[in-house]
């Protein structure tokens, strides 16, 4: 095995809400943690990615404070080497989240080499992805900042391009000029010239010589970075950065903070099967069509549709006699767009959260450390959900002062706490909690555990909790 110098840090960045693929992403559960092109997560395949130890230091995931079990969810069914979990308190963009792993990175190793990747990415070929990490390393070794772009395979308005220039050492060649998204007409001569490519968000970069551009082109960034870290807190699992100091950090790009600014900037062309799934026509566009060109996922039926992409994971969608429709349903939301205005679905979000529509931001499926529950109806002073519990996990112990509650487990086995005594509860037993009764549930099998729980009471939200023991270390 290589020794730990030339071994490559990963840097994994989470802390994106992924609003254009609303409604399936939402902000407390954004795309990266969907299973949108196959068996597992985006987050998942990425964490995958680099997982090979001979090639990869153990990874450094950014993170929002908000998707921390998300993200532990994820690495736990992976089974993956264990990574530093660095929890922002708040969204400052990519610039100080790459900043703090930086200087993280360099605390083991001051000539660390930084593979920095968003964690919502598909990459279909693996194996071109690491050709093209092996022909960035030599001008990155060298001291620059080399960005993976994309051969153009349309003049797509939805990506920043990249002119390139000359040569240098490797397969690198010199970045001449960033390009903002373009509109149609100007992407058109950026595939017509050949001499420009997508920018993929994907770095590979030394960790010293980026913290060095920070200092000259942005020192507030680099000072709340080094400062949220010093101050940061073990939680768990989790580093927390000091949520003061970090939110003093400008919010900023990493392309804008630096890479646009900088004259370390290099390229190497990666034709390595990349999509940013930035919308959803490019998450149709990377599915197999059927003959009328339709992409089709859950329950869907259709009369005379064309060119259309149409997903549900709650509803029957029925569609008759459409075109270039995007449609997308989920229990709780139903998007219908045409496909050249997908780009907008960000706007029509950003409209629901004005109007303070929950379902802008919130799923129907909550995740806790200790598995999930999901909502199944409410009404007037009673509410009914589906608690899973994973195999020998359990929730704090603790009384509600507004509601009481009624369990039926459905499968699995539940070990209950009710006012000191404890008990076992089987498949179609049931026990009611009544207000202000200390209790527990506890998962004792090796099965997932799933049962119903109906709550009435003059009021049901989920700050009615009085903890007395908690696992988790939640207030």
């Amino acid at each position: 095995m290589p020794d730990r110098q030339n071994r490559i840090v990963p840097v994994i960045l989470s802390g994106g809400s992924g609003s254009r693929l609303w409604p399936l992403s939402r902000e407390a559960s954004p795309k990266q943690f969907l299973s949108l092109t196959g068996d597992v997560s985006l987050f998942e395949r990425t964490a995958q990615r680099v997982a090979d130890p001979e090639r990869f230091a153990p990874t450094i995931v950014v993170a929002n404070h908000e998707h921390r079990f998300l993200v532990a969810e994820c690495l736990r069914r992976m089974a993956l080497r264990p990574p530093t979990i660095l929890l922002e308190p708040c969204a400052r963009n990519t610039a100080p989240a790459v900043a703090v792993a930086a200087l993280l990175a360099m605390r083991s190793d001051p000539d660390a080499l930084l593979l920095i990747m968003p964690s919502d990415h598909v990459i279909a070929d693996e194996t071109a992805f690491r050709l093209a990490i092996d022909s960035g390393i030599e001008a990155a070794r060298n001291g620059l900042f080399v960005l993976f772009g994309i051969p153009p395979t349309a003049p797509s308005t939805g990506y920043g391009y990249i002119r390139t220039g000359t040569r240098l050492g490797g397969g690198a060649r010199k970045v001449d000029r960033f390009v903002e998204k373009p509109n149609s007409t100007t992407a058109e001569r950026y595939i017509a010239d050949g001499g420009y490519l997508w920018n993929s968000g994907i770095f590979l970069m030394p960790a010293r010589n980026l913290v060095s551009e920070l200092e000259r082109f942005e020192p507030l960034i680099l000072t709340a970075a080094r400062t949220a870290l010093d101050h940061a807190t073990v939680d768990m699992d989790f580093l927390r950065l000091a949520p003061d100091p970090f939110a003093a950090s400008p919010s900023i790009s990493l392309d804008y903070a630096v890479m646009e600014r900088t004259d370390r900037a290099a390229v190497v062309p990666a034709d390595m099967g990349w999509t940013d799934l930035g919308s959803w026509s490019s998450l149709k566009d990377i599915a197999p069509p059927d003959a009328d060109g339709n992409v089709i996922t859950g329950p869907v039926e259709t009369l005379d549709v064309t060119s259309s992409y149409l997903h549900s994971t709650g509803p029957l969608v029925a569609a008759l006699g459409v075109d270039g429709l995007t449609v997308v349903a989920t229990p709780d939301a139903v998007l219908v767009t045409r496909t050249d205005r997908d780009q907008d679905v960000k706007r029509l979000v950003d409209q629901l959260k004005a109007k303070g529509h929950a379902s802008a931001t919130l799923t129907t499926t909550v995740h806790r450390p200790w598995g999930y529950y999901q909502s199944v109806h409410a009404g007037d002073r009673f509410q009914v959900k589906r608690i899973t519990v994973r195999p020998g996990a359990r929730l704090s112990l603790q009384k509600h002062a507004h509601r009481a509650e009624h369990w039926v487990v459905v499968n699995g086995t539940a070990l209950v706490t009710r006012n000191g005594e404890e008990f076992l509860l089987h498949e179609n037993e049931s026990v009611f909690l009544p207000l202000g009764c200390v209790h527990r549930l506890t998962n004792p099998g090796s099965d997932p555990l799933n049962l119903i729980e109906v709550q009435s009471g003059g009021y049901l939200g989920e700050d009615d909790i009085e903890r007395f023991d908690d696992d988790y270390a939640r207030a």
